[in-house]
Order: structure tokens, then C-alpha cells, then sequence
């Protein structure tokens, strides 16, 4: 069993820079993709980013490329979202994920093997 909680979401203004934290309690945490999603009401959830176990590997979703990074510190079970350049399209709550079969690339394509979510925390830029 492994229990994820994130932190780290709030209000920012629009250009603004927030960072994600999700930890994650449980031993296997190190096999596991680790992976952001976001949701906002009436929509379903969107993929943001994803990092193998290893961070040899991380996948983006296209509406944050090259704005937003995504990294891991095992020792800590613990993953980051950075996020730079924030927009208020970017206003959502934040979902980590844990899967043990999908690589990043694989986790941006669904969340049918998503192990477990987060509760999620919510991010608001204002404009």
C-alpha cells in the first residue's frame, strides 16, 4: 500500500513560479512512475508529468512543455513539479499518481494503470 500526499499548491499571479511536493509513504515507492496530473471542474483529468523510477525519463504534457519540470528524490519518496511561467489556464487541482507498469511516455497516454492518487492540492494563478 502506498499513501501519497501532496503539498505545495496556493495563489500565484500569472508569470509566477510554485513548486509541487508529493510524498509518499510505503516501501516500494522506488518502483513506481511517478507522475502530475490536473483537474479542473467539469473536465476530465489532464496529464502533466511523469518521471520513471530511475529520472532517466520524464514525459510533458504539450500544454506545459517547457515550462514546467518534473523531478524525484527516492531517498526522500519524494516527487517535484516545478512550475514556472504560470498562466490561469494552468488553474486546477494537482493530482500525484503512482504506477508500477507504465514508463513516463505510457502514463502520458492514460491513467488505466494508475496504482494510486493523491488528494490533490490546488493551484490558482490569477491573472
Amino acid at each position: 500500500q502506498v499513501q501519497l500526499v501532496e503539498s505545495g499548491g496556493g495563489l500565484v499571479e500569472a508569470g509566477g513560479s510554485l513548486r509541487l511536493s508529493c510524498t509518499a509513504s510505503g516501501r516500494t515507492f522506488r518502483s513506481y512512475t511517478m507522475g502530475w496530473f490536473r483537474q479542473t471542474p467539469g473536465k476530465e483529468r489532464e496529464f502533466v508529468a511523469a518521471i520513471t523510477w530511475s529520472g532517466s525519463s520524464t514525459a510533458f504534457g504539450d500544454s506545459v512543455k517547457g515550462r514546467f519540470t518534473i523531478s524525484r528524490d527516492n531517498a526522500k519518496k519524494t516527487v517535484y513539479l516545478r512550475m514556472n511561467s504560470l498562466k490561469p489556464e494552468d488553474t486546477a487541482v494537482y493530482y500525484c499518481a503512482a504506477d508500477s507498469v507504465s514508463n513516463a511516455q505510457s502514463m502520458a497516454a492514460g491513467t488505466k494503470f494508475i496504482d494510486y492518487w493523491g488528494q490533490g492540492t490546488q493551484v490558482t494563478v490569477s491573472s
